[in-house]
């Protein structure tokens, strides 16, 4: 589920996140390294509580906040399968092992123009509630984080480890 809006003077402020507790990058990545996860991150396939990361990713994930998570998540397959007669979370195949069919993924996209809904001042109207969010001690914008990533990388570069720097030489990539 992703959300965007334009900020005075400054990039704008993201939100991409999954309704699942945690991503299923987490999960691959404990099973690439034969880590176990968190209790409450996945279920198996019988739909039991596991730290077995490969269990978690033959299973399902842990939705975000319970009741309230489910509830959102059922919202987004409506609006993101039911809605175009895509393929359902729990019948996908994954993204990230090439097996199985296409994915058939469906999306909804609603786009609403802010100046011709919350009209000239928006932008100046939004800016106060960033304020107030960025005054609070370890409070930030959505999106900041990534943003000031993005600078760090730009200017420093990044670093792979060696043990990365293998896998992507055998997918092809690399000097």
């Amino acid at each position: 589920m992703a959300f965007a809006t334009p900020l005075l003077d400054r990039p704008p402020a993201v939100v991409d996140l999954s309704v699942s507790k945690v991503a299923r990058g987490y999960i691959l990545a404990a099973a690439q390294k034969g880590e176990p996860i968190p209790e409450g991150w996945a279920l198996d396939k019988e739909g039991r509580a596991t730290t077995d990361a490969k269990a978690g990713l033959a299973g399902t994930m842990v939705p975000m906040g319970e009741a309230k998570g489910t509830a959102l998540a059922f919202m987004v397959e409506v609006l993101s399968a039911a809605l175009n007669a895509a393929t359902f979370a729990i019948d996908a195949p994954s993204f990230f092992d090439g097996e199985g069919p296409p994915p058939a993924i469906g999306q909804t996209l609603v786009a609403i123009n802010p100046g011709a809904l919350g009209g000239p001042g928006y932008l100046d109207h939004l800016a106060r509630l960033v304020e107030a969010i960025e005054g609070e001690d370890g409070a930030r914008l959505p999106g900041s984080r990534r943003i000031a990533a993005r600078a760090r990388a730009e200017q420093e570069g990044v670093l792979v480890s060696v043990a990365l720097e293998r896998e992507l030489a055998k997918l092809g990539f690399g000097a």
